[in-house]
């Protein structure tokens, strides 16, 4: 059957209540107007007032019976002013208010986001010398949510416990034959290598991981050993991610 206004399933519905500072007086100012005492419930250290007979009110006036003290709270809640609103009030919905079986698409703060997070790059080239374990600077910053990366040393050290996925990208302009080892190390220990046999050419590494970080001093950096007989490069550019260094925040 058809009516007039909002669906009541679809709305919620709370009274507007004013609190008032109180001092040794006998009139106040209502937020709102009101034709008289009756559509007020006025309420002074928590007890109810009778209307017309303690307070009377008119407009905006609302005058009492008895001056209060600046030590009493005094409050009232206007039963002639509903507020409604098609939205339902905060801490109400829960999982059985909603169809987990489908997919939401929430706007605003959300919590859990994937904080902190970084991304940096190599900008220009870095040499990598003979039977040398070299610590890889990525210099330039993409993004850092948290100022977790330092790009002096190359460690991330994100300050905030949690498993963090960690990503890696280098590419070498290396030439002839040697073996090339990157790794990523978490407090200098290994956690993750790509040994490769290197026969010619340029060569790119990707490599991922989880890492458990205790949001203190736990840090993670990237290291590069090659054995080729000579320096060698790895490979950066400053129009685009060649070699590039990053994580973000999963989980507890």
């Amino acid at each position: 059957m058809p009516f007039i206004g909002n669906q009541p399933a679809l709305s919620y519905t709370s009274f507007a209540k004013q609190d008032f500072t109180t001092s040794a007086t006998t009139s106040y100012t209502l937020d709102n107007p009101v034709a008289n005492a009756n559509e007020l419930a006025l309420f002074i250290n928590f007890v109810r007032q009778e209307p017309t007979t303690a307070y009377t009110a008119s407009g905006t006036t609302l005058t009492l019976t008895s001056a209060t003290s600046a030590s009493d709270d005094m409050y009232c809640v206007y039963l002639g002013k509903a507020v409604q609103t098609v939205n339902p009030p905060n801490g109400s919905v829960g999982a059985s208010q909603m169809d987990l079986s489908q997919d939401y698409t929430f706007t605003g703060a959300v919590s859990g986001q994937n904080y902190p997070a970084f991304e940096a790059r190599l900008n220009t080239n870095q040499s990598i010398s003979n039977a040398s374990t070299t610590i890889v600077i990525f210099d330039t910053e993409v993004f850092d949510t948290d100022s977790a990366y330092d790009t002096v040393t190359g460690y991330f050290t994100p300050q905030t416990a949690g498993k963090y996925f960690i990503y890696v990208n280098l590419r070498s302009d290396s030439t002839g034959t040697f073996t090339a080892d990157p790794r990523i190390k978490k407090n200098n220990s290994d956690i993750l290598a790509d040994n490769q046999y290197i026969n010619g050419g340029a060569e790119a590494n990707f490599m991922a991981t989880i890492i458990d970080l205790n949001g203190t001093t736990d840090f993670v950096n990237v290291t590069y050993y090659q054995n080729s007989g000579s320096t060698k490069n790895i490979v950066g550019a400053s129009d685009v991610k060649v070699t590039y260094f990053g994580g973000y925040r999963i989980g507890d």
